[in-house]
């Protein structure tokens, strides 16, 4: 049975960092877009970062710079180091895993918010972020 599963999350002060880890049980991720977004109470989940299968990341601008998103196909888990965290970043985090074919013909890991109506989600992981 396939299922995602976040951790990490936590509270910390800004300008610190977090690991954010998504084990990925049942799924082999090269057959899949993998993706963190993140969502706070009232408003729309929205994409933070992507992995493509051939290497390739994305992220928002929001995030650019400060947050790495990585994976380890052997290990079937995603990552996100999140950097010089901002109170801005406080949400719930969000991994997503979609199928390649749902991935590249709604516009592949530059278009996150095409994916959400057709990905699979994880439980969430909560990300306080103290000024």
């Amino acid at each position: 049975q396939e299922q995602l599963v976040e951790s990490g999350g936590g509270s910390v002060q800004a300008g610190g960092s977090l690991r954010l880890s998504c084990v990925a049980s049942g799924y082999t991720l090269d057959h899949y877009c993998m993706g963190w977004f993140r969502q706070i109470p009232g408003k729309e989940r929205e994409g933070v970062a992507a992995h493509d299968a051939d290497g390739t990341t994305s992220y928002a601008d929001s995030v650019q710079g400060r947050f790495t998103i990585s994976r380890d196909n052997a290990k079937n888990t995603l990552y996100l180091q999140m950097d010089d965290l901002k109170p801005e970043d406080t949400a719930m985090y969000y991994c997503a895993a979609v199928g390649l074919y749902d991935c590249y013909t709604r516009g592949g890991i530059q278009n996150m918010g095409a994916w959400r109506d057709f990905a699979d989600w994880g439980q969430g992981t909560q990300v306080t972020v103290s000024s």
